[in-house]
């Protein structure tokens, strides 16, 4: 980790920068793919996990100005993603490691490197929590177990879904065998907003909504632009894909990065109103913490929540092992320690989310210290360093606004997430759920009936 000569080392894998690449890399290599392919793996990239935190983003800023920024939120990732390329294209490089390091040197590429290892990381104490949270209400459905049982409980299961599966499938060396894991992802989300669609309609009229549901602006937009920033990051992989297209040119990069954000922001919107309409001021940063043990629905699409956290868990390790290889070791690492850092990885992040019971903080914070940086931040510094464009130009006008907001994001965000962090249930069953009669999956009372004893059930339990 030197400097010889002029030219700053960069290990011999540091290309290998996004974890798109480490799983399909040897699939991609000589192929090209059509527009629409290149604006499907945009979008799934998007639309991932992170959605299901939307709704509680919602809480956070205020419905109404949540729904904005998450249409600002979509911008500047559609606009920090060409200029991504953009600056590709002035500095001749082809990955987001070695744009940064071209521009920046070798401290640059570090900082990068401690990103990249940050986010997958931090993803996977968020997943580790998801796991246990969701899993654990879906064994306690099955006929004739206890909901009291210790083993269906939910640290339980996170050490049990550790050992049994996260662990065996993170220790391949080649993970290319978990490169379709994104259809199965996509599928199962689909599902899920589905579900998160018919229970609006069917459940969101019976809960009483909180006095402040319709406020305008909370003092927690800025935490809210933390999760809407980690849910829409998908610049890990921009390159790959980019690099896919059949003559790749910014202009065609450009269309397909505008198709993409618009189909993504369509379905967050919508996933997110939805999730926020049914239960307002008691949303929770894992949406799924809101339903109901006996509403069997939900059940199946927890199930389908908790596959899919499993599946996608492997994939952050590997990306984090990877940066610890290139930083570390040039980007080799002997059979021995592959298996000593990925079992210490995966150690650490367990015991976290073992200690850790709310998902919302662990959103907050991976979306401000490091997907902010990564949208807003280093895109913006790249392209106004290497650009020779004038300063009225757009493209640099709006890049030094980003810049700044990116570090106030990241500031503020990270101190209010520390000072300032929101209650949740973390597994426990809202009060809504306890009445008498009140089934989610046969809704016979009256509205008005339900919405009374709700409200006389909401003042006793709050006050």
């Amino acid at each position: 980790m030197g400097y010889p000569g002029q030219r700053p080392v960069i290990p011999p894998q540091s290309h290998r920068d996004d974890r798109e690449t480490l799983v399909s890399e040897h699939k991609h290599k000589g192929k090209t793919c059509r527009q629409s392919a290149a604006v499907f793996n945009v979008v799934n990239s998007i639309i991932g996990s992170g959605i299901i935190g939307l709704p509680y983003s919602m809480k956070q800023a205020g419905f109404p100005l949540g729904i904005l920024l998450l249409f600002w939120v979509s911008y500047v990732t559609d606009f920090s993603l060409i200029l991504l390329i953009k600056g590709a294209a002035l500095s001749g490089t082809d990955t987001y490691q070695s744009l940064v390091n071209r521009t920046f040197g070798f401290p640059g590429y570090l900082l990068l490197s401690v990103l990249q290892f940050l986010y997958p990381f931090i993803a996977m104490i968020s997943y580790n929590i998801v796991t246990g949270d969701t899993l654990s209400k879906v064994f306690q459905r099955i006929p004739g177990v206890d909901p009291e049982n210790l083993l269906i409980g939910r640290h339980f299961i996170i050490v049990l879904s550790t050992v049994v599966f996260t662990l065996p499938l993170s220790l391949y060396r080649d993970i290319a065998k978990l490169g379709k894991i994104s259809l199965i992802s996509t599928v199962l989300t689909t599902l899920i907003l589905g579900i998160v669609v018919a229970r609006v309609v069917s459940l969101g009229p019976h809960i009483p909504k909180t006095e402040d549901a319709w406020i305008f602006a909370k003092p927690n937009a800025i935490q809210a632009v933390g999760v809407m920033s980690f849910a829409f990051i998908c610049h890990h992989n921009c390159f790959l894909v980019y690099g896919s297209l059949e003559e790749p040119t910014v202009a065609k990069w450009s269309h397909i990065i505008h198709v993409s954000t618009l189909i993504s922001v369509f379905i967050s919107i919508l996933f997110a109103a939805c999730g926020y309409l049914t239960f307002t001021g008691y949303t929770q940063g894992d949406l799924f913490e809101n339903y109901c043990r006996n509403d069997d629905l939900v059940t199946f699409g927890r199930f389908c929540y908790g596959v899919t956290v499993i599946l996608t868990y492997p994939i952050e390790c590997f990306v984090t092992r990877e940066v610890i290889a290139n930083v570390f070791f040039g980007g080799n690492l002997s059979s021995v320690f592959h298996i000593i850092i990925t079992v210490v990885i995966i150690t650490v992040a367990t015991l976290v989310s073992l200690l850790i019971d709310c998902l919302g903080i662990v959103l907050e914070l991976n979306g401000v210290l490091c997907a902010a940086p990564l949208i807003f931040i280093i895109p913006s510094a790249c392209y106004l360093k290497l650009s020779e464009e004038p300063t009225t130009h757009s493209d640099k006008i709006m890049s030094c606004v980003m810049l700044p907001i990116g570090a106030a994001v990241m500031a503020v965000g990270f101190v209010m997430a520390v000072t300032n962090p929101q209650d949740c249930s973390h597994g426990q069953e809202m009060f809504y759920c306890s009445l008498d009669n009140f089934s989610l999956t046969n809704i016979s009372v009256s509205h008005f009936q339900l919405t009374t004893q709700l409200s006389i059930l909401n003042v006793s339990v709050f006050q």
